[in-house]
């Protein structure tokens, strides 16, 4: 199975990377040897509406993000909270990629969802991006499952460092791995249907 997690926080060093790069250690420990990680700290692409992204001539960076995505069965979205709302970074790549040109994307994969926040919170961006994959999703005449467990990343950088490891809260340590591993098997039932 092929892997992606996008990290779309666009600060260096975030605490989304954090959780990003523990949902990626989780799925090499478990074996998975090909996940992509996509850190959006060198995100490029345009406000919409002041230009488009042209899938002939895309930047390094929007040309890494779209390949990991179009070879992906499970995608991890992995996304901050900003004042109970998703980055403007995601919700402005969602809007470019929601045409013909991108509508591959969406189709035959599995999306799992994380809100990360520095203290309480993560759930309403989640949420709100799961309506918006949903949309995209029928809109694009595509068939895909946007996972229903959603993952709230509480206090990260109390319980991650900045390589993504556990520092020693059992109860977050065990809902993180059980986050992945019912994506995964989300993912397993999809793929086999």
């Amino acid at each position: 199975m092929n892997i992606t997690i996008l990290s779309t926080s666009p600060r260096k060093k975030s605490n989304t990377l954090r959780f990003a790069k523990s949902v990626q250690s989780i799925l090499q420990t478990q074996g998975f040897t090909s996940v992509s990680l996509v850190d959006f700290e060198a995100y490029d692409v345009p406000f919409f509406g002041q230009g488009f992204l042209n899938k002939n001539a895309l930047s390094s960076f929007q040309q890494n993000l779209i390949s990991a995505w179009e070879q992906a069965d499970l995608v991890f979205i992995v996304m901050p909270e900003y004042n109970w709302f998703p980055d403007a970074e995601l919700i402005n790549l969602l809007n470019h990629l929601g045409g013909k040109d991108f509508a591959h994307l969406f189709g035959e994969k599995t999306f799992a969802l994380a809100g990360v926040s520095s203290g309480r919170g993560g759930k309403l961006p989640a949420i709100e991006i799961n309506i918006m994959l949903n949309k995209l999703i029928n809109f694009l005449n595509q068939y895909s499952v946007v996972s229903p467990r959603i993952y709230e990343s509480h206090e990260t950088p109390q319980n991650l460092n900045e390589a993504g490891e556990f520092t020693g809260n059992e109860v977050y340590e065990k809902t993180v791995k059980a986050f992945v591993d019912y994506s995964l098997e989300i993912a397993n039932r999809w793929k086999k249907a």
